[in-house]
């Protein structure tokens, strides 16, 4: 039993943590564009040579 009065709150304080980050990249703009970055991995950006 002792464990667990170890275990709990460690575990509340990771959840508490992600909980935090995640809301940290949700309101710094993460989120915003989730297509746009797959286009431009595929996006040919080579320009002919002329």
């Amino acid at each position: 039993m002792n464990v667990l009065a170890i275990l709990v709150p460690i575990a509340l304080a990771l959840g508490f943590c992600g909980l935090i980050a995640f809301l940290w990249a949700l309101r710094s703009g993460q989120f915003d564009d989730l297509e746009g970055a797959g286009w431009r991995a595929i996006a040919d950006d080579d320009l002919p040579e002329s």
